[in-house]
């Protein structure tokens, strides 16, 4: 067994004196990259770490922060119950406009990517737009205003559907489907335009050679040529998918209030705004933080696995 260990220490300091000289040779390499990684570990690293850090402590911002194990954890499970709800409606957003989203962003782009070029490029100004053009969610409170001069409550009662007007945006039954109703419009962004341009990216000659081998209709096509020709548009889009369905605070917030009627349109991150930025318990709100970050985590590991899958 020691001769075993002596070997494994052995083999390890070789080992790390090839790469200590394979980094001296790469050190212009280094030297270019190492403005990039200083950034990113202060904004991305460092942020996430200290977050981490912090969800241990009580800290209020105005007092040094103080080591209290996993008690904001088990407050959070235990004793906070609108978080529990916001974690139900932030699941519900992900598991319906995600997938959807997703789904719907690629089929969009696949069916624009056999139009004529100029029409192509009008299609993906028009369905881009939503994500460039900011609180454009906005114009959807006037279409769902809570009375008669609103879009929706005027057509339904033109149409004799309704004898008074729907608070919409006020009644717990139809806060979050609306709410999702305008995620889902606004979805179709970032994630389209990558598959659009992955689609372009497809070797036309691969096709030719698939219908040679035996490929027989466009769905054979679009599952052994196209998608797995796009695994990196895919994931990209899907990265994009996971992070804007559980990101969702600024919609429901500007559409339904804050805090919204009973909650009903509580989601993780408005928890989070709400004790980070109106009750400043920085402690409290790193834990919210950290629980979505491993939340977010294992939905891309899922998603990644799936996707492992296509092609194949």
């Amino acid at each position: 067994m020691k001769e075993f260990f002596d070997k494994y220490v052995k083999l390890r300091k070789h080992n790390a004196k090839i790469a200590w000289k394979k980094a001296k040779r790469a050190k212009m390499c280094y030297a270019f990259l190492a403005p990039y990684a200083i950034l990113f570990a202060m904004f991305f690293i460092f942020p996430v770490v200290a977050s981490i850090y912090f969800s241990f402590t009580y800290y209020n911002i105005l007092e040094s922060p103080r080591f209290i194990g996993l008690q904001n954890y088990i407050s959070l499970v235990l004793e906070d119950d609108i978080f529990l709800t916001s974690i139900k409606n932030t699941f519900m957003i992900a598991i319906i406009t995600g997938p959807l989203g997703y789904i719907m962003s690629f089929l969009f782009a696949w069916l624009i990517n056999e139009l004529p070029r100029w029409v192509r490029s009008v299609a993906v100004i028009v369905f881009y737009a939503p994500s460039i053009a900011g609180n454009c969610y906005v114009i959807f409170s006037v279409f769902f205003r809570g009375d008669a001069y609103g879009y929706v409550n005027a057509i339904l009662m033109n149409m004799g559907i309704i004898d008074a007007p729907i608070l919409w945006l006020i009644n717990p039954t139809y806060m979050l489907p609306i709410c999702m109703l305008v995620i889902l419009w606004m979805s179709l962004g970032t994630g389209f335009l990558s598959f659009v341009a992955g689609l372009q990216g497809v070797d036309k000659a691969q096709f030719e050679a698939g219908y040679m081998d035996g490929i027989k209709n466009r769905w054979q096509e679009l599952w052994y040529i196209t998608l797995p020709n796009m695994k990196p548009m895919l994931m990209f889009g899907a990265v994009m998918s996971i992070t804007q369905a559980f990101g969702v605070c600024d919609v429901t917030m500007a559409l339904c209030g804050y805090p919204s009627t009973d909650y009903a349109a509580r989601t993780i991150v408005t928890h989070l705004f709400d004790y980070g930025y109106s009750r400043f318990e920085m402690g409290y709100a790193c834990a919210i933080a950290t629980v979505l970050f491993l939340i977010m985590i294992l939905c891309n590991k899922a998603i990644q696995a799936l996707l492992r899958r296509v092609g194949t």
